[in-house]
């Protein structure tokens, strides 16, 4: 199996993800976009099977979708532990429907198999918390029994990053239909895969997933069907840039 782009960090598959996907090391996850198969687009193709041919090669895995895709799609994830969902919030709408609210917004959900404890995982933070201290008797009843409680943070210092992310789409520059941005890729990545790790995308599209990667110290491996996609990934990964120290 003859990669159609390799580097120091990146390789990359032109292909099925189907047929692909058998024949790859085991990583420590896989973070995709798959179509959604929402539309009459040509490109907008469910992979039958994809889900469980996943599990073979990685223990966890965040996949961005739809609630309609993951509602139809639920039985492809049979044995996958649904763990936490990301919303991706965008600064524009994906729709024009004037009867229905207007959706900002995606899904990134983390599936895992096995057990959780085994499961690499790197909380997040960023760096806005405001002044504040918060003091209780004891934690709420739904934390369990973690006994007592004192937080405190000061401005600018690290915050646990939440569920609601947003980050500015691709309009204007994407390459691709449903190009995510780097700011909303990184968290995830950073979040399941260590350093000098392994992550896989089944759907490279643009090749977010694998630049990211990069960026970060993280190898990758990515897929993608479309030859047209594929060049415009190779041009993207030969603007080099430096893993982040």
């Amino acid at each position: 199996m003859r990669p159609y782009y390799q580097d120091d960090f990146v390789t990359f598959y032109h292909g099925r993800a189907q047929d692909v996907l058998p024949r790859l090391p085991k990583a420590d996850a896989i973070v995709t976009d798959p179509p959604y198969a929402e539309t009459s687009l040509q490109w907008d193709r469910w992979a039958d099977g994809r889900p469980a041919l996943a599990g073979k090669v990685a223990n966890q895995m965040w996949c961005f979708g739809s609630t309609r895709m993951f509602m139809e799609r639920a039985a492809e994830f049979e044995g996958w532990h649904l763990s936490q969902d990301i919303v991706w919030e965008k600064h524009n709408g994906s729709n024009a429907f004037a009867d229905r609210f207007r959706r900002i917004h995606e899904l990134a959900l983390h599936f895992y198999r096995g057990n959780w404890r085994d499961i690499y995982k790197e909380p997040q933070f960023s760096y806005e918390a405001t002044a504040r201290s918060l003091r209780r008797k004891s934690r709420p009843t739904q934390w369990g029994g973690m006994g007592p409680s004192a937080y405190t943070s000061e401005d600018g210092g690290p915050k646990l990053m939440e569920s609601v992310i947003y980050a500015r789409s691709c309009h204007g520059y994407a390459v691709n239909e449903t190009q995510k941005p780097e700011a909303i890729v990184a968290p995830l990545i950073q979040y399941s895969v260590p350093p000098g790790g392994l992550v896989v995308d089944c759907f490279a599209g643009s090749g977010t997933t694998l630049a990211v990667a990069r960026k970060t110290g993280r190898r990758s491996i990515g897929i993608e069907l479309r030859e047209d996609q594929c060049q415009r990934i190779v041009e993207r990964l030969s603007q080099r840039e430096l893993p982040d120290a």
